[in-house]
């Protein structure tokens, strides 16, 4: 089925409408490798570490993967932990603090292909939705001027209070199809995340599009992408 012949449209945030997976990259690069400068013998965070272990994933989530991924052991600690405590819960923390703190001081603008994508859905009368890992959506989405683009937004924050699976699983997406009272085989999944396209992949979607920004086509296609694109807006037409 081609893709504009559906009827909900359900898309992931950094990396797919604006440009934050660059923002988040450099915020966990900054906070793991200070981290890492403590474990002697511990090779430097990479972008390759991103993409395998914290791409698309709930914050806790990606700390969690990535200390395994490098046999380092922390108490998981507590959401509250404040920035500086040595815990997964704190190293969360700390990346979100700078995060946050790049999102203010430089703003943020979505893609171009992106933008007239969502727009031309919009003209189209199609249900949009994003779903995002990140507790951050609204903010983004505030900064890049399209809160109100979205009537459905899941993010983490929703993912938490829903009691919902994070990416790979495919909750977060079934629940917002459920929102915007549309079938999951009448909707399509928008992700640059292997993490993402699995869990549209699991939910039963109508397609999953996947977009390459880095993490290579092939590794899209075997997580379940049934279209590859490297920009958005080569589907606007």
């Amino acid at each position: 089925m081609q893709f504009s012949a559906f009827d909900a449209y359900l898309f992931d945030l950094d990396g797919v409408i604006t440009p934050t997976a660059e923002v988040h990259m450099k915020a966990w690069g900054e906070m793991f490798n200070a981290f890492l400068a403590g474990f002697p013998g511990q090779e430097p965070w990479t972008d390759a570490d991103y993409f395998a272990h914290v791409d698309g994933k709930p914050r806790y989530d990606g700390v969690r993967d990535f200390l395994t991924s490098r046999g380092i052991e922390l108490t998981e600690g507590d959401p509250s932990d404040t920035a500086t405590r040595q815990s997964i819960c704190g190293l969360g923390n700390r990346k979100n603090e700078t995060f946050n703190e790049i999102i203010r001081r430089d703003g943020v603008a979505p893609y171009p292909g992106s933008g007239a994508l969502i727009d031309a859905l919009r003209v189209r009368g199609a249900k949009l939705a994003v779903v995002s890992s990140s507790r951050n959506a609204v903010p983004v989405l505030r900064a890049a001027g399209l809160e109100d683009t979205f009537p459905v937004i899941v993010d983490g924050n929703v993912a938490k209070e829903q009691n919902l699976a994070g990416k790979p699983a495919p909750d977060t997406f079934q629940y917002a199809a459920e929102q915007l009272r549309v079938e999951p085989s009448r909707a399509v999944v928008v992700e640059d995340a292997l993490s993402g396209v699995a869990a549209g992949a699991a939910g039963g979607f109508g397609l999953v599009v996947g977009i390459d920004r880095g993490v290579g086509p092939d590794a899209l296609r075997r997580s379940g992408a049934g279209l590859v694109v490297s920009d958005l807006g080569e589907l606007v037409a």
